[in-house]
């Protein structure tokens, strides 16, 4: 006689752990865009352009390294870091349009 697990029961605890990653994930997303409008605020008092090609191409090739070392398609990783600094280049230049 072999144990069954409850599919019902395995899927809401799947789920919740599901729900405590995003609930991380967000942390982490607000954390990150703090540091990214210290640096805004930093470009913008000093007068440097908002965006850094040569640091984002860095980063890219960094996070598909580690996408891969984690298992994840190297492409979603470079494709969450595109959305998100086009959010972070957008909050800069509106910091430099605001001094």
């Amino acid at each position: 006689m072999t144990d069954a697990v409850d599919p019902n029961v395995e899927l809401l605890r799947l789920r919740a752990s599901i729900d405590n990653i995003d609930a991380a994930l967000i942390f982490l997303l607000a954390e990150r865009f703090r540091a990214t409008q210290q640096v805004g605020q930093l470009k913008a008092e000093h007068r440097m352009p908002a965006s850094d090609p040569r640091r984002e191409e860095q980063q890219v090739a960094r996070l598909r390294a580690l996408a891969e070392e984690a298992h994840l398609d190297p492409e979603f990783a470079e494709k969450w870091f595109n959305f998100v600094v086009a959010e972070v280049i957008r909050h800069h230049t509106e910091a430099a349009e605001s001094r």
